[in-house]
C-alpha cells in the first residue's frame, strides 16, 4: 500500500484539498485499496477544525465529499507511517523539517515539482482564488500519480 501525506500551514484548504482530490483520482482509476491518503498541518492553528468551507463548496461543485475531516497537526512519527510527503509550499518544507528533522530517505517533496512546475501551489487563504488552487492541485496530484503507478 503507497501511503501520501499532504502538507500546508493549517490542514483546512491546500492539504485537504489535495487529500481528496488524490482520493478521488485514485477511486476512479480503481486504485483505492492500494492508496493511504491523509493530509496534515505544520502549525496548530486549525487544529480540530474543518475544511475551510469554500473549499468544501468548491470540492462538492465536483462531487468530492470532505465530511469528516477535521484539520491536525504533522508529527515526527508521520515521517516513518508515510511513503511521500507531499508540501504545498517551501515555507511548509522549512517547518516540516522542524517536525521530522533531515529527509533522509527523500520522502519529502513540493507538489507542483512533480508536475515540473517549480513554484509554490496557490494559496487560495490570501488569494481567495480557490479555482487557482484547484488546477495547481489537480495537476501536480494527476502528475504524482503517474509517477507512483
Amino acid at each position: 500500500m503507497t501511503k501520501i501525506l499532504f502538507i500546508c500551514h493549517g490542514n483546512i484548504c491546500r492539504s485537504p484539498m489535495a487529500e481528496f482530490v488524490m482520493k478521488n483520482m485514485v477511486e476512479q482509476m480503481g486504485l483505492a485499496s492500494q492508496f493511504y491518503i491523509e493530509s496534515a498541518a505544520t502549525s496548530r492553528e486549525e487544529i480540530g477544525n474543518p475544511v475551510y468551507q469554500p473549499v468544501r463548496k468548491l470540492l462538492s461543485q465536483h462531487g468530492i465529499d470532505t465530511s469528516g475531516k477535521t484539520a491536525r497537526q504533522m508529527t515526527k512519527a508521520d515521517y516513518d507511517r508515510f511513503d511521500y510527503i507531499v508540501a504545498m509550499d517551501s515555507n511548509n518544507l522549512r517547518n516540516m523539517e522542524r517536525i521530522i528533522g533531515r529527509d533522509t530517505e527523500g520522502k519529502v517533496s513540493l507538489l507542483l515539482d512533480h508536475a515540473g512546475i517549480h513554484r509554490d501551489v496557490a494559496d487560495p487563504w490570501y488569494t481567495r482564488d480557490f479555482e487557482a488552487t484547484w488546477n495547481d492541485v489537480n495537476i501536480g496530484c494527476k502528475a504524482l500519480l503517474e509517477k507512483i503507478t
